[in-house]
This record gives C-alpha cells, structure tokens and sequence, in this order.
C-alpha cells in the first residue's frame, strides 16, 4: 500500500505528540498518586493525635473527614476515593521502584494497576526481585499483557502463596445473572481458569464447525484430544552439560468431557450463517445448558471438546516441587487441576527452554507429527504483534520472510499473528524480522521500531542459585 512522505511525516510528529502526551499523563496520574499517599499520611497522624489524647472512639472519623474533602472536590464518591487511597498507600508503602518509574513516565497507570494487583499478596523480602522483573517487562507489554506477566512472576516467587490463594479462591465460585436493558440479562460464571478457558474453546470449536457446516472437522480434525508436554533445560551453550537440578515441565493439552446432542437454533436459510461468533457462542451455550448438547446441525458438534494449553513443572506433576503451573493465555492455576490434566493426556511434548533466559528452544515427542508447529505454539502462546492477547491456537503461522520470497519455513522464520495482524503485515507498509530467542521485531511505516518477546522470556523468574559449574 503506497503511502506519500508528507502523510508518513504527519503521522509520525501525530505519534510523537502522543507518546508525550500519555507519558505526561502518567506523570500527572503519578503526581495525584503521590497526593493521595501523603493524604493516608494525614489520617494515620490524625489518628495518633486522637488517640493520644484519650479519644480512640473517634479514630475512624480523620478517613471519613479526608475521602469527603477529596470526594467533593475531585467529584468522586467517597469508595472510589478510599480505593485510590489504598492503591496509593501501597504502592509507595511496598513498590518504591514502581512508584518511581511512574513518576517518571516510564509506566501507566494500567502497568502500575497491574503490577499492584499481582504484588500485594507477596511477602516484603519477595518485592524487590519482582519489581525487577516486571518494571523490565514494562518496557515492552501493554497494560492488560502485564496482568499475566506479574500473576506468572509472582506465582514463581513465591509458589507456595500462590498455590494457597488459588485455594482460597476455588471457594468463591459461582453463578450470577445480572440485569440489563431491553430484555436481556447477562449470565457470569465464576469458575477455575482451566475450566472457564476450556468452556470458552469449545464454545468456539463448535461455533465455527456449525457456521462452516463442516461436521467431518468436528470428528476429525477439531476434536481435542489431550496432550502433554514435558519441558526441560537443554545442555548450556558452547559443550556445556545440562544442570544437575533442572526442572523439567510438562505442558498439558486437556479436555472437558464432550455432551451429546445437536444445536437447537435452527440454521438460516441462506448457506452463510449471518451471525457473529459472539453470537454463535452464545446460541451454543445457551443450546448446550438447556438442551444438554448442539442439536440443529448434524452429527459430530457433540464430539468437539475444549482445549487448553498448560505447562506443569515436571517436580510439581510429580508431588515434590512447588513452581506453579501455568495456564497459556491466563497465568497460574492450581497443582491439584494440573495434575489430573496430566493424568488425563495420551501423550507428552517435551519442552527445552534455555536455562537462563527461558526461551523455547525445541519441542519433540515420541510420535513428532506437527513436531514445529507445536515448538511455535509453545514458544509464542498468542499472537507476536505487540499488545495483542488473541492466543496462537487459532492464529495464523505466518512465514516472516515470505515463503514466495524464499523465506524457509523453519523455527526463526514463523510466528503466529492474528488475523487482523496478519492481514496488516501484508497490507501495509508495516515491516516485520525475526531476532534471535524468539524476538519479533516490528518497524512501523513512520520508522518506530517495536520487539515482542516470548511470553516465556518475559515472565522468566532465573533461579538464585548459580548453575553448578
């Protein structure tokens, strides 16, 4: 797609314009941050005053008395004032380093948000080390990538708080309907991730087979069985020998059972189905929890069952470590569902990762059918434009250097991209190469240069102890 130098100059002083503009937003964010902590410093010196002369019945009125001042001036209500008082008080109470970084710009509010939310629950002597980590992270991954990125880091952090707040959680779940305008209400689950990401695959799996009324897929080709991989470290670089204590992981593919039935929603007349996917799930869930199985369509939908892709160290499969596992897309999840995933799989992947770095190196199996497209599942887990979630397992594995072009078809030449990325690589003047570990390094039209890095490597906690040679 051609594009004149007076547009690219305009868009790239546009892009300048704004990127100045949201770092000073962030440093005016981090300014009313600052703000807020010193008004927490101002209850708890209230406090002492009151409680020093005698008046401890009183001790709760110097909160109200500041979340209404700040309320009314700034046109909040006082919940949402006390909340940021919190979020204040915390971050500069337990994350100097991030509140510093915001201050200066280098973070948003959402990275911040993110890191906060991931962060409190560690114990003070976990907090530096993963401050280190993320703020590295923030260098290059938007707000909503850092949700997943410090979840993983601090589950390896600290593996066993994480694995008691994931317990503590499995208490929780539950059903609501909530109601919304002009007849419609809006159903929430709240469930174990594996299973709410397994729900939501199937729903696709089977949504898509419906629309492209391909049932053959359904029993053949779109049916999930499960897999496992089992991750290791390779031997260290230049003849070195593989550590004596490397942990391997086991990354399992698992399936919820499969219900029988056909998809009651009756198709269209036309042969395209002119629905969404959204909608189309949302006809299927509704036709899977009321008729008990896809009832319109055919045979071979009850056989699609959901997928989810989780990666278990191999010492935590096996009952005697504690490093959490790790479901692709969402973070940690607990042992115990892990395990019968394992338990579950037909097979296993093995998973070498670099020893220091966590970079997926090379994935190979008993039986190595698809043995590639597996490595770049594992390595990439979503699409490799920068920000975007949309996971791999149903992307594009796009050649780098096109194959037309002579481009191989070979580890450091592929990489998934969403379809909507996929498309802007080919169509416009957006320029793409592969760098080493797993790097994508994007070029804009306007000459920015943008990396993403593996989720393996972003979220890499490098163990304390020195390799032992």
């Amino acid at each position: 797609m051609g594009t004149g130098t007076g547009h690219l100059d305009r868009l790239s002083a546009l892009v300048r314009q704004a990127v100045a503009a949201h770092r000073a937003v962030a440093v005016a964010q981090a300014a009313e941050a600052r703000l807020f902590a010193d008004a927490v410093d101002l209850v708890l010196e209230r406090r002492a005053a009151l409680r020093a002369e005698g008046r401890r019945g009183e001790a709760d009125i110097p909160l109200r008395e500041v979340c209404a001042e700040l309320a009314t001036a700034l046109r909040l209500s006082d919940a949402a004032v006390q909340r940021r008082l919190g979020d204040a008080a915390s971050l500069h109470g337990g994350f100097p380093a991030t509140a510093a970084a915001w201050e200066r710009g280098d973070v948003d509010a959402g990275q911040v948000s993110a890191i906060l939310h991931a962060g409190i629950p560690l114990a003070p002597e976990h907090r530096d080390r993963f401050e280190t980590i993320v703020l590295d992270a923030a260098r290059t991954e938007t707000a909503g990538r850092m949700q997943h990125v410090a979840r993983v880091v601090a589950a390896r952090i600290d593996p066993d708080g994480a694995a008691a707040r994931v317990k503590d959680r499995h208490a929780e779940r539950r059903v609501r309907v909530i109601d919304l305008d002009d007849g419609f209400a809006r159903l929430l689950a709240d469930l174990p991730a594996t299973l709410a990401y397994a729900i939501h695959d199937r729903l696709t799996r089977i949504a898509t087979t419906a629309r492209d009324g391909d049932t053959e897929a359904a029993r053949d080709g779109a049916i999930a069985a499960p897999v496992c991989r089992a991750e290791s470290e390779p031997a260290a670089e230049a003849g070195r020998e593989p550590r004596a204590d490397a942990e391997p992981a086991i990354v399992t593919d698992g399936t919820r059972p499969s219900h029988h039935g056909r998809l009651s929603t009756p198709p269209p007349v036309d042969d395209a189905d002119p629905r969404t996917m959204d909608q189309l799930r949302a006809d299927v869930l509704a036709d899977l929890l009321l008729a008990g199985g896809p009832v319109a369509h055919g045979d071979g939908l009850d056989a699609v069952t959901g997928h989810v892709q989780v990666t278990v160290p191999v010492l935590t499969a096996a009952g005697v470590g504690a490093e959490p596992a790790l479901l692709a897309g969402h973070g940690p999840v607990d042992a115990d569902t892990a395990k019968r995933l394992v338990g579950a799989a037909s097979g296993w992947d093995r998973v070498l990762t670099h020893p220091f770095t966590g970079t997926v190196l090379a994935v190979d199996r008993y039986r190595p059918p698809e043995a590639l497209k597996r490595l770049l599942r594992a390595r990439d887990e979503r699409c490799r434009f920068p920000g975007c979630r949309r996971l791999a397992r149903g992307a594009d594995l796009d050649h780098t250097l096109d194959a037309a072009l002579g481009g191989k078809t070979g580890l450091h030449n592929l990489a998934h991209l969403c379809r909507r990325h996929h498309t802007l690589k080919h169509a416009s003047a957006w320029t793409v190469r592969q760098r080493t570990g797993g790097v994508i390094e994007w070029r804009s039209p306007t000459g920015r240069t943008h990396r993403d890095r593996p989720p393996a490597t972003v979220a890499f906690v490098p163990d304390t102890d020195p390799p032992p040679f």
